[in-house]
């Protein structure tokens, strides 16, 4: 099961940039990704990272580790939960309007089987617009 979602920024793809891998600052823009614990100031290739969310009522504390990071171009962190993985990678790319993101998020798992019955998909969906959003209002400011 894939979710994909896209944005334009109307900002350079070095602010974008700047403004995504900040993890110090995610605090101040991102309403997504909760609690967000690292031993870093900045998302670094190999490391992970902890965090919640909450795609209802209950709190999934989440352990995402950095698959691979391409500086201004793709990040890639992996989701590992109660026979569920999830691979998000997130694509940067200059154009004439500024920056546009791609999110691709992969699910594998027991809880994808059955079209996902068990897997909250529309609400995933939601929750990575929103994340984008945020990460739009922060990087034109």
């Amino acid at each position: 099961m894939v979710i994909k979602e896209t944005i334009t920024i109307n900002s350079t793809l070095e602010k974008v940039w700047d403004t995504f891998t900040d993890l110090a600052c995610w605090v101040n823009w991102n309403t997504v990704l909760k609690d967000v614990r690292t031993k870093g100031r900045s998302l670094t290739d190999g490391k992970s990272l902890k965090c919640t969310l909450r795609p209802f009522f209950l709190p999934i504390h989440v352990k995402l580790q950095i698959e691979e990071i391409v500086p201004q171009e793709r990040i890639v962190w992996i989701a590992r939960k109660k026979g569920l993985e999830a691979r998000h990678e997130f694509l940067f790319e200059r154009n004439e309007k500024g920056t546009h993101v791609i999110s691709r998020e992969t699910f594998t798992g027991m809880l994808t089987v059955g079209s996902g019955l068990l897997l909250p998909v529309k609400r995933m969906k939601t929750l990575t617009g929103i994340f984008l959003k945020d990460l739009k209002k922060a990087a034109e400011q």
